[in-house]
């Protein structure tokens, strides 16, 4: 007998034998004997007489058995049965729910705590199931929303039997509006109670403000899913939430909209709110751009879960959660439910019964996930029980483990312990819930392609693969079709994979890309087999490839010339580029192979494509941050100028001493996708002729006979003279040149100079000539206002035709140059030497020359649109490889795939462009032009 049943005994001394005999069995046998034991032995030193009320002949009475069962699963509704004489009345009678008494705010709390005792009663005897408990909850919720309304509307006496059901009034009051489980009616027993005000033709905001204080006294109202939140008014009218839908409203707040249910107050109103909701909801398409914004979402609510180490605890967010199932239906409800009134069904289990016989989700996925879902609901509803908490996370620790698993009906034997197999049910539905959501917004279609199963009509098939943003529905099927024999051909496997691998392209800039993209690497024998073992060993790699795919045509078409990468796209640290050294001993080694130019120089090109590959699959999946992309692509661009130095000097047999200067991005070492590079020739020797046959041969090898033989684009403007003066000049040349001829924008271009191939001792002297020239004199006022015109001139004339000068990534307001020249004119004023723009910018600021919030401005807007404008260059790229440009794209579609890379919406990206480079600009024209307003 335990300590907790012996401690119990004790107070039962005047009852009989057999009584005692069923008390200590009961306390014995129940999930949490210690604290029913407590219960039981408190209500019998309160009053005796309960003994008989409990046990009745040789078992626990109805009451009994209810005590128990509330005692072990609820420590805070035990504690009722201390302070509230009623309650075990409640118990005794679970055929009739006690009536809520609204005449002051102390009956109503008290009525609401009963009526949760009743509910939780028939709950924890099996009486109810998921549905008719969560139903009541939010029918009581409902009850005290209107009970509060009626007592600050100072009518607690008017109360009739319509009234009660929210559907009173005559267009002139409050009405309040259930959403999320109250809406839907499937609440928690610590859920939020979550509510939106409408007003009718009086002003209604203390009498709501009065409801919310009366209605949290009983449950944890929240108001915070209005316009807004909880910045927004308390109340709006009915107009004022439909001028708001149009104009303003996000995705979440459709997706929200639909849970939304009249539940008190004003029955005219509610009405009105409800068809104008209606309206704004189901008048609109879904767009693959939101219904993309909504999963994001979801998945970062899943990363916050995975950093918390809660994966496989977290019932509501985590994998396989309850958010799984309800996020899943309701996508389907917002694509398809514009056409199909059928499946406008507020509730989650409701929702999808019909989605299941509409054909939209397999009636066999549909019954798993019914019955998951209530599994998973019933814990939570366990766990929020014990202390009214609001948690969705089972405990970690031992005792409340197996508590959780006594109330929920498991038992220790020969299999295990209680804790174990609950832990092993848990495990199972989490992952058959995930592996069903998964797969659930594409199996219905291959279905529908394979001509198995329930057909969908072809304008539910086009409709869905559109808000999915797949734009072809013909040639979406073809290419699913062929894709499904290329990879099902020799596994079964690949068959439940490849609803996941349209899942993962949906979730993609270009789906239509990715999927044509997936489709050519099939296509070829050695690369299906490379792809189907991959996919075998690694889901991760699979969805990597889908993301990549899907991103960007260029990396799409560089995939499928390096299909070895595929293999690797699971592993972080195989992803990362190789470092300067590592891809020059590459390149010696692809040059040593081979002994004709077009070879060699074509060894090269592969080399470049080669680590292009790996940045940008490394920028697109997140590996790499924007200052490594530009380091990474500086250095293989010097790792290429090195090694087609050495064998252009190598073929010639040339000992002329040479180097090659970097300047602006690259002597800066923070390329972009999009920079030429911008370099000067120096040779070492008397003979001019000598260094610019060098030069000449230089540039012939690097830029090939055509862009598909091109290793990169060498920009020589910034020499002297510009594209008039000679390719290449001694040191001594450059020293004349400095100080006779230089222009004020020469001296600003020497700032980022830098040696990135070639001899370095003759590099080193003429960046000491060239240091001389930028430092030795003080930058002066018409130095300084000679730059400013240059600028301006440069915003007035340089941004091409088509672009938008508002949203220029590079050369608009507050945007890269503005960040670029900024740190220019500092440097030379305050004599600063470094070749980094960022870098710079943090001496500048370590040298309380920049205050810290200028230095964040710029260093935000610099960071941002550098971001931007490589996504777009990977994201926006032709086919052929042509330039997408450097603004943010003005067509909606291009917009829009942008957006979707950088895991945000067109408006959002738009409006954090205007926010960054609005605070830079004020920086710029205050440091750069000595504007202060």
């Amino acid at each position: 007998m335990s300590a907790a049943v012996r401690a119990s005994c004790r107070r039962w001394h005047a009852a009989s034998m057999a009584s005692r005999r069923v008390l200590e069995d009961s306390v014995e046998r129940s999930a949490a004997p210690a604290a029913v034991g407590a219960v039981l032995g408190r209500l019998v030193d309160h009053d005796p007489s309960t003994l008989e009320r409990l046990v009745e002949g040789a078992e626990l009475s109805a009451l009994g058995r209810a005590v128990v069962a509330v005692a072990e699963a609820s420590n805070v509704l035990a504690r009722l049965f201390f302070t509230d004489e009623k309650s075990l009345q409640v118990l005794a009678d679970l055929g009739s729910p006690p009536v809520v008494d609204a005449s002051d705010a102390a009956a109503l709390r008290r009525s609401a705590r009963l009526g949760e005792l009743y509910i939780a009663g028939r709950d924890l005897l099996g009486l109810d199931g998921v549905e008719q408990v969560g139903a009541a909850l939010a029918g009581l919720a409902a009850e005290v929303l209107h009970a509060s309304v009626s007592l600050s509307e100072g009518d607690g006496d008017s109360r009739d039997d319509e009234g009660r059901d929210g559907e009173g009034g005559d267009g002139e009051g409050l009405a309040v509006v259930g959403m999320g489980k109250l809406g839907g009616e499937e609440l928690n027993y610590a859920s939020d109670v979550d509510v939106l005000f409408v007003a009718g033709e009086a002003d209604v905001t203390p009498v709501a403000r009065r409801v919310m204080e009366l209605a949290r006294s009983c449950f944890r109202v929240d108001a915070d899913l209005r316009p807004e939140g909880r910045a927004g008014p308390l109340v709006r009218s009915v107009d004022s939430y439909s001028q708001y839908w149009r104009r303003w409203a996000s995705a979440w707040e459709f997706q929200a909209l639909l849970k939304a249910r009249p539940v008190a107050g004003d029955r005219q109103v509610g009405a009105v709110f409800a068809e104008r909701a209606a309206e704004a909801l189901w008048g609109r398409s879904f767009s693959a751009d939101e219904l993309s914004e909504l999963r994001t979402m979801k998945a970062r609510t899943e990363e916050i879960v995975h950093r918390r180490g809660m994966a496989g605890r977290e019932l509501k967010r985590g994998p396989g959660g309850i958010r799984d199932v309800e996020f899943a239906v309701q996508l389907l409800q917002l694509v398809h439910g514009r056409s199909d009134a059928a499946i406008r069904r507020r509730s989650t289990l409701g929702a999808l019964a019909e989605l299941a016989g509409a054909g939209y989700v397999s009636p066999e996925d549909a019954q798993v996930l019914t019955d998951h879902y209530r599994f998973l609901r019933t814990v939570e509803h366990r766990l929020q029980l014990l202390e009214h908490e609001q948690t969705h996370a089972v405990p970690s620790g031992a005792e409340a483990r197996h508590r959780l698993a006594r109330v929920l009906g498991f038992a220790d034997d020969r299999r295990g312990s209680a804790t174990e197999r609950f832990d092993d049910e848990l495990r199972r539905r989490l992952a058959e819930v995930r592996a069903i959501h998964e797969r659930l917004f594409f199996r219905p279609l291959l279905e529908t392609f394979s001509g198995a199963g329930p057909a969908m009509d072809a304008e539910s098939v086009d409709r869905r693969l559109a808000a999915f943003g797949f734009a072809d529905a013909r040639r979406t099927a073809a290419a699913v079709e062929e894709l499904s024999s290329g990879l099902t051909r020799t596994s079964r496997l690949m068959a439940q994979l490849l609803p996941l691998l349209l899942d993962w392209l949906s979730l993609t800039p270009d789906p239509d890309l990715g999927l044509l993209g997936l489709r050519t690497l099939v296509t070829h024998p050695h690369q299906r087999s490379l792809v189907l073992n991959t996919f075998r060993e690694s889901p991760e790699a699979a969805r990597r490839l889908c993301l990549l795919l899907g991103s960007s045509r260029a990396l799409s078409e560089a995939m499928a010339r390096n299909p070895e990468l595929i293999s690797s796209l699971d592993d972080d640290a195989a992803m990362q580029p190789a470092a300067g050294h590592e891809v020059l001993t590459e390149a010696q080694l692809r040059l040593g192979r081979e002994s004709d130019d077009e070879s060699r120089r074509a060894q090269l090109v592969r080399l470049r494509q080669d680590q292009f590959v790996r940045i940008a699959a490394a920028d697109l999946l997140g590996i790499l941050d924007v200052s490594a992309v530009g380091a990474h692509l500086s250095a293989t661009a010097e790792t290429l100028l090195e090694a087609a130095l050495a064998d252009v000097r190598r073929r010639r047999a040339e000992p002329l001493g040479f180097c090659v200067i970097g300047l602006g991005r690259l002597g800066g070492g923070e390329l972009s996708y999009a920079s030429d590079l911008d370099v000067m020739f120096v040779h070492d020797g008397p003979v001019p002729a000598a260094g610019e046959a060098l030069g000449e041969a230089m540039l012939s090898f690097v830029h090939g006979d055509s862009p598909a033989t091109r290793m990169a684009t060498l920009d020589l403007d910034l020499r002297p003279e510009g594209a008039k003066g000679r390719l290449s000049r001694d040191v001594a040349g450059y020293r004349t040149y400095f100080q006779r001829w230089a222009q004020t924008w020469e001296r600003q271009a020497m700032i980022r100079a830098r040696v990135v191939a070639g001899d370095r001792q003759l590099g080193e002297r003429f960046l000491s000539e060239a240091g001389r020239f930028v430092w030795e004199r003080p930058f002066g006022d018409d130095e300084v206002a000679e730059i400013r015109r240059m600028k301006a001139r440069i915003e007035r004339e340089r941004i091409p035709a088509g672009e938008d000068p508002q949203f220029h990534l590079k050369l608009g307001p507050g945007a890269l140059a503005d960040v670029e020249w900024t740190v220019q004119l500092l440097q030379l004023g305050n004599r600063l030497p470094g070749t980094s723009t960022l870098q710079v910018l943090d001496a500048l600021e370590a040298a309380g020359i920049v205050e810290p919030a200028d230095a964040a401005a710029l260093r935000t807007s610099y960071r941002f649109c550098e971001h931007a404008r490589n996504r777009w260059h990977l994201v926006g790229a032709l086919a052929g490889g042509v330039a997408a440009g450097d603004a943010l794209p003005a067509r909606g579609q291009d917009l829009s795939r942008l957006a979707r890379s950088l895991d945000t919406s067109p408006t959002q990206l738009r409006d954090e462009y205007r926010r960054v480079t609005r605070r830079a600009r004020r920086v710029v024209e205050r440091l750069f032009y000595g504007i202060d307003r």
